[in-house]
């Protein structure tokens, strides 16, 4: 194995044939000299004649086939550029297109990557796609990439897009297709593996490096500073670290949490296994931009003139400039939607931008007349502007809000009181949400999946059927609703005020569902969930009245339950929601059943 400075010397005259030896001895600052940087004069000199004596380099300082055959185990073979996440802190632009996708100072950015990687020599170029995966189909015939779709981009972690790409793992680049290196960081030979990283005087959040003296990292925090290194760019494996990962991911991928996380965590664990060392680069040559106001910074095209449909979109309700939209942050996504806020003229809004797929089962015409009833009616008087064929939403930004407490009696009578001013309304929709028929929707979409072959699934259907057929012999009057009354969707601010939102799911049905849907997603007893029908009322049901709504408490569990199942389907984890829906379906059914039975 060469010494790190006879590696340097080689790798310099492969790329600089025949350059003396003066000039990078002498030129301190220059291309040349920084080779060399980690070397002493009389080192450098030591070295240089050291690689003449073993025949690596001619008297011209040319390369021998010999030197050529030291070097070559340090060729790098292949560089892997990810580029299939969703990239949703980069919100809105990530929405409309990868960030990969986005032009940076006149060049896309991952084409600028892979012109700097063609232009070190590395030409065999994998790029795994995912997300919007067909805007970067075009790269395989303009630069001769090849191209890896992961399928699993929206559910896990970038693991996953290694394990499409174990095969290639050698003297591998490992890239992200969003950074931009104002200089080419790449290199046709490296001596080892390393993760490159900028330094920061400041605290972080970011994952921090520590090394020993020889640049091997020891430790890896998540957080640190000031005064730290951390991770930011490319990383480099080595054949003997390719190999050695492999193992690992190979073998721990059944593991949620290998899945979920990042690969550098998986790294962190093995850490005395794998051997990583820093590279060290200014800040200013590798940037990575994690939201429009530093793009902004870094490039001023982006200040007024993004060509952002949803940029646009708001500008026109707000009669704004897209200058004036700023600290866009991006808020937790949903299992339907994701969203951003944002600050225009010293007021804070929320974006709300549809799911992909949510059109096959939301209808937001639906959603857009429901809202304005919400506003009119005063259950949620931030609403702004909805789009009735394309779903977006703006909305006023409610300051440091709160979920609804069900075990806040207070809070529970205000939700109360809010969904009956909306059942009393009695406000009839153009649109209906038929809680039976969707059920019967999604039973077919996940018996497709395969996903209704248990035990006692035709048993509880059959049983919620016939709670279902009790309760239209009640012929109860159907009327807007908001179907999806639970927890989550109350929102106080901090004046108190609570806002009913999210009325997606919202149309013609019975205002049952409404309160089955608010205490089946709840942790009440048979007695609590008795004393909120009554607080609804208030007064004591009726005989008819108590039996139907224990009914739809079962109704509406089994409805979630089945949507549940189809959200887990198509990869959206939902948790012990599941769990809580079937154990009301069956528990409610049976007392709804009992007194209907009796009749």
């Amino acid at each position: 194995m060469l010494t790190y400075e006879a590696f340097s010397v080689l790798s310099f005259l492969s790329s600089h044939p025949g350059c003396p030896y003066k000039d990078p001895a002498a030129e301190s600052g220059t291309e040349t000299y920084s080779y060399f940087a980690h070397c002493t004069e009389e080192t450098l000199s030591k070295t240089w004649n050291f690689c003449r004596q073993n025949g690596w380099l001619t008297e011209n300082d040319l390369l021998t086939e010999e030197g050529a055959e030291q070097l070559a185990p340090y060729r790098v073979t292949n560089a892997v550029v990810m580029a299939a996440g969703l990239s949703s802190r980069f919100a809105p632009l990530s929405y409309e297109k990868p960030k990969g996708l986005w032009r940076v100072k006149g060049e896309v950015l991952i084409e600028r990557q892979i012109r700097q990687l063609l232009e070190a020599g590395i030409s065999d170029i994998t790029v795994v796609v995912g997300y919007m995966k067909e805007k970067f189909f075009y790269l395989e015939d303009k630069f001769g990439v090849k191209i890896v779709v992961n399928e699993d981009y929206y559910r896990y972690n970038n693991p996953s897009t290694l394990m499409r790409v174990l095969d290639r793992l050698d003297n591998t680049y490992i890239c992200s297709s969003d950074n931009y290196f104002t200089e080419n960081v790449f290199s046709p030979y490296v001596y080892r593996s390393y993760y490159s990283a900028v330094h920061t005087d400041e605290k972080t959040d970011e994952y921090c490096l520590y090394a020993e003296a020889d640049g091997r990292i020891r430790k890896v925090t998540v957080g640190g500073g000031p005064d730290a290194w951390y991770m930011l760019g490319h990383v480099y494996f080595s054949r003997d670290f390719s190999r050695r990962f492999t193992e690992i991911l190979k073998r721990e991928y059944a593991e949620p949490r290998v899945r979920e996380q990042l690969w550098e965590q998986l790294y962190m664990r093995h850490l005395d296994e794998l051997d990583l060392y820093i590279q060290k680069y200014e800040t200013s040559v590798i940037r990575e931009f994690d939201s429009l106001d530093e793009l902004r910074q870094f490039d001023g095209h982006y200040i007024n003139n993004t060509n952002s449909a949803i940029l646009s979109h708001i500008c026109q309700v707000l009669h704004c400039e897209e200058r004036e939209i700023v600290d866009i942050t991006a808020i937790k996504s949903g299992l339907t939607n994701t969203s951003f806020r944002f600050t225009c003229r010293d007021q804070q809004y929320v974006y709300r931008h549809p799911g992909i797929g949510t059109e096959n089962y939301i209808c937001r015409e639906s959603e857009a007349f429901s809202m304005k009833i919400a506003k009119k009616l005063r259950l949620d008087d931030t609403f702004i502007y909805m789009d009735k064929e394309k779903g977006w939403k703006l909305s006023h930004y409610i300051e440091n809000p709160h979920t609804l407490d069900y075990h806040n009696p207070e809070e529970v009578g205000q939700a109360l009181r809010m969904m009956r001013k909306l059942h009393d309304a009695n406000i009839r929709s153009e649109f209906d949400f038929d809680i039976w028929q969707t059920t019967l929707s999604l039973i077919k979409k996940i018996s497709d999946r395969g996903r209704q072959d248990f035990e006692d699934f035709e048993t509880l259907f059959q049983k919620i059927r016939t709670v279902y057929r009790f309760t239209e012999e009640d012929r109860v009057e159907k009327r807007l609703c908001h179907c999806d009354c639970y927890d989550p969707n109350f929102l106080i601010g901090e004046n108190g005020a609570m806002y009913l939102i999210d009325w997606e799911y919202s149309g013609n049905d019975d205002p049952a569902g409404d309160l089955g849907t608010f205490i089946c997603c709840s942790d009440y007893t048979w007695e609590e969930a008795m004393a909120i029908l009554e607080r609804y009322f208030n007064r004591p049901l009726t005989p008819g009245e108590l039996r139907h709504y224990i009914a739809y408490i079962s109704i509406a569990s089994y409805y979630w339950f089945i949507w549940a199942i189809y959200q887990e389907s198509i990869g959206n984890t939902v948790g012990e929601y599941l769990y809580l829906w079937y154990k009301g379906a069956k528990f409610y059914a049976n007392k709804a059943l009992a007194l209907y039975q009796t009749d």
